[in-house]
């Protein structure tokens, strides 16, 4: 058979017994070297699953007789740092945003923290560099709806808006007015809102618009569209939108209203990390 081991004719050794056209392999044996290698690896595993942290369970995983722990030692060298910066971190805390001097420590440590903290907690949502996205507000610029000044970013910070998390979270809502408006009337309220915001209009629907602005919008949005902060309800006169300023989503938006929410992070955040991001969102330059 051809698979049958036999002795190659030149070396004297023995093949494998495989044949590949006349190609035989020989069977050497393996360097000692190398075997003993092989069984050092083998030993040295069973010792580190033994001594470290090795085989995962249901809930958990053996915990290895050394103890080690990779979590136990970041959590000590973050215990270190925070030891470092206690005296400036109870500063921060305690301090009045809107007298803290830029050149101030607690200033400076707050600016540096709060990048930190808003690249772990808020850049899901407002993007790395807090330019925004669809339904989810560009904070480098001076559209603010609720307020850009320190107080203001503070208290969105801490209680977020339109959650139910938080009893003194920011609250406004917007009624869909596709259970209100005719559809006729929805696009007549489209183009006027498209003529104040200085796009493409239809001119005869829009004086049709004026008039359902003044009755169901101004009161929310201003008389001429330029919101009010105090119900979180945007400016609808300039090119700046949250969810888009086109006709096809404004219409969705008239029909079936938004309703963005952002949850309370002065449940999550300590004080200092609070003041910390208010500080780093407010000199971002769109802050006021």
């Amino acid at each position: 058979m051809a698979d049958t081991p036999k002795k190659d004719d030149v070396t004297g050794i023995d093949t494998t017994g495989h044949d590949w056209d006349g190609i035989t392999e020989l069977n050497n044996p393996l360097p000692r070297w190398w075997l003993w290698c092989f069984y050092g690896t083998i030993v040295w595993g069973i010792a580190y699953t033994i001594a470290f942290p090795a085989w995962p369970l249901i809930n958990s995983a053996t915990s290895g007789v050394l103890g080690y722990s990779t979590r136990a030692e970041v959590a000590e060298q973050i215990a270190v740092v925070e030891a470092q910066n206690a005296e400036v971190s109870a500063r921060l805390a305690s301090a009045d945003l809107a007298t803290l001097a830029p050149d101030d420590p607690a200033h400076r440590y707050g600016v540096a923290g709060g990048a930190s903290v808003f690249l772990a907690h808020c850049s899901q949502c407002h993007g790395s560099g807090a330019a925004g996205a669809v339904g989810y507000p560009n904070l480098l610029d001076d559209d603010w709806l609720w307020g850009g000044d320190l107080d203001s970013i503070e208290y969105t910070v801490r209680h977020g808006i339109r959650n139910e998390a938080d009893p003194d979270a920011r609250w406004s809502e917007m009624p869909a007015f596709g259970e209100i408006f005719e559809d006729e009337e929805i696009a007549a309220t489209v183009e006027y809102v498209l003529s104040i915001s200085g796009q493409d209009h239809d001119a005869t629907l829009a004086e049709q618009g004026a008039v359902l602005f003044e009755e169901q919008c101004t009161a929310c949005h201003g008389d001429a569209g330029e919101g009010i902060r105090d119900l979180g309800a945007p400016q609808l006169s300039d090119a700046i939108w949250l969810y888009g300023g086109d006709r096809e989503t404004l219409t969705q938006t008239i029909t079936y209203s938004r309703f963005g929410v952002m949850p309370p992070w002065g449940q999550r955040l300590d004080e200092a990390e609070i003041k910390a991001v208010t500080l780093y969102l407010h000199q971002l330059g769109g802050g006021e």
